[in-house]
């Protein structure tokens, strides 16, 4: 009963922020729950919900270079320019700290909740964009790394 007020909370702190995305995700996970079946498919989309959601986001930056928006002479051109090669770093960079970010949510799921919560209050607040809990958790790895701390 208490996942159904809390997911209820973060439908209505959603509505009430007009964030779409947050408020569809909540309607999505209480339609889910909804289910009979649904502690069969829960875990399913846990575990694999992120992979999927990487999978969608990486077909969406394709499209650009299906449509001949993005052609070979821009990419070599990236590599040319500060700016191109900043952003080379920092698509390395990320996808460094969400490998750290996926594992560390694997080794101590009760950070998800400081994530999740953290992730809220950006996208509500702060007007952000709930796509980084994974390099949120990559982040909180290197710092919780850096001062030798543990959960345990």
């Amino acid at each position: 009963m208490e996942s159904w007020f809390f997911l209820g909370i973060i439908l209505f702190v959603a509505v009430l922020a007009k964030n779409s995305s947050l408020a569809i995700a909540a309607l999505v996970v209480l339609g889910l729950k909804a289910f009979p079946f649904s502690e069969k498919w829960l875990p399913v989309i846990q575990n694999r919900g992120i992979n999927w959601g990487v999978l969608v986001i990486s077909i969406a930056i394709l499209i650009p270079i299906a449509r001949e928006q993005i052609t070979f002479t821009d990419l070599v051109g990236v590599f040319r320019s500060p700016v191109g090669l900043i952003a080379v770093f920092c698509g390395i960079l990320v996808a460094i700290l969400s490998r750290n970010g996926v594992s560390l949510l694997a080794d101590t799921p009760q950070v998800t909740v400081a994530l999740v919560l953290g992730t809220i209050i950006g996208v509500v607040f702060f007007k952000g964009v709930a796509a980084g809990p994974v390099i949120a958790s990559g982040i909180a790895y290197c710092i919780i790394s850096l001062l030798h701390i543990s959960f345990n």
